[in-house]
């Protein structure tokens, strides 16, 4: 793919890039809606990527395409780039260049062309896999001497401010720093990361993800809504994070609280409690052991959260049944996909099954892929 875009790049912009960096998508295993709360989380970087060509101007101007979009350039100035100054997926790549503008650091224009095969709304983090692949070649082409862990609050910063989505920083963390064989168990308060080891094929097994086609945009409000309740009740009950909070303190914690917010805040300590049980039982080689930490993770998301869907709940609820060992919604919710931890030989029946559940229900096919957990961000050439 690399020398692909970079002809593409040449064709697009004229002389040749700098060079090629990617960036890819991820899963999270478990450890969903913690990191806003400061928590602990689990992801994995897909082996799908966003792919960048890339050449520095002299000029002021930053000039943005992509293989996914309608063929045009959108031109910017970067000293006019300003929240809400853009819209759609240019918001993602200029909010970054905007980001590092913001502290201070001397960047400039760009020729940037973009291809990605990470499947936009997803749920497996299209967006940050766009920035952090322009925050990671901005660092090397300008020598900004950031380590992976700032880059990543960069690339949430400029979500956040920029592109308005309240994200907390396990998409961008996953994506710059997770390792080929492994998840990441991240403290989202420290940015303290630990390498994993998740080795599924040694085990037997496969972790498929199933695309419910059900297209999701975070900055709608309804997630801002959940982390302003998060956020509601830790003031509430006088902690810093609802991840000063521990399992044993919930039930008195609960007592406290308005009746709305005792829902968020009880998945939070529980998702929180189930990273832990995950990085035991990946630690003491137990994967399989993993499955059903996946299924009481999605049962938060559904019961308490609020942020499953039928078609997300039909694909647990097949997968299951059809032999899964675990089965969960992954990323913010409102749609996008499921993963199933499987036997490698049922994988298919396990697909089959999900699409034939769909297909009763009146739904869209889902679409599957395996998750392999592959490298974080790079440069290709």
């Amino acid at each position: 793919m690399s020398a692909r875009v970079r002809e593409e790049f040449a064709r697009i912009h004229g002389p040749a890039p700098e060079g090629v960096w990617a960036a890819p998508g991820r899963v999270n295993l478990i450890g969903e809606h913690t990191d806003y709360n400061d928590g602990f989380a689990l992801p994995m970087a897909l082996p799908q990527t966003a792919v960048l060509a890339v050449r520095r101007r002299a000029d002021g101007l930053l000039r943005l395409h992509s293989a996914q979009g309608d063929g045009r350039i959108t031109e910017l100035r970067v000293a006019d780039l300003a929240p809400g100054a853009v819209s759609g997926w240019a918001r993602y790549p200029a909010g970054v260049v905007w980001a590092l503008r913001e502290r201070g650091l001397p960047v400039g224009g760009a020729d940037l062309h973009l291809d990605s095969t990470v499947p936009t709304g997803a749920g497996l983090s299209s967006s940050a896999a766009l920035e952090c692949v322009v925050a990671v070649a901005y660092e090397e082409l300008y020598g900004l001497g950031l380590e992976r862990p700032e880059l990543a609050r960069v690339a949430q910063y400029a979500e956040n401010a920029f592109a308005g989505v309240p994200c907390g920083v396990m998409d961008q963390m996953a994506s710059v720093c997770c390792a080929e064989g492994g998840a990441l168990h991240l403290d989202s308060r420290s940015l303290e990361v630990r390498q994993v080891p998740f080795d599924l094929a040694g085990h037997g097994l496969r972790l498929l993800v199933l695309d419910t086609r059900v297209k999701h945009d975070l900055a709608d409000g309804a997630y801002a809504a959940l982390r302003a309740g998060c956020e509601r009740a830790a003031r509430l009950l006088g902690l810093p994070a609802l991840r000063d909070l521990g399992e044993a303190e919930l039930p008195g914690a609960l007592g406290r609280l308005p009746a709305g917010l005792v829902p968020l805040v009880r998945h939070v300590v529980t998702e929180n409690a189930r990273v832990g049980r995950a990085v035991e039982r990946l630690e003491a080689g137990e994967p399989k052991a993993l499955g059903p930490v996946l299924t009481e993770g999605h049962a938060s998301l559904r019961d308490d959260y609020g942020v499953s869907c039928p078609e997300a709940d039909l694909a647990v609820e097949a997968a299951v049944a059809a032999g899964a060992l675990g089965a969960r919604m992954t990323g913010g919710g409102f749609g996008g996909s499921v993963i199933a931890l499987v036997r490698a030989g049922e994988a298919a029946r396990v697909t089959g099954a999900v699409a034939d559940a769909f297909g009763s229900a009146g739904f869209r096919a889902p679409v599957a892929l395996e998750a392999v957990p592959s490298a974080g961000a790079r440069r290709l050439g």
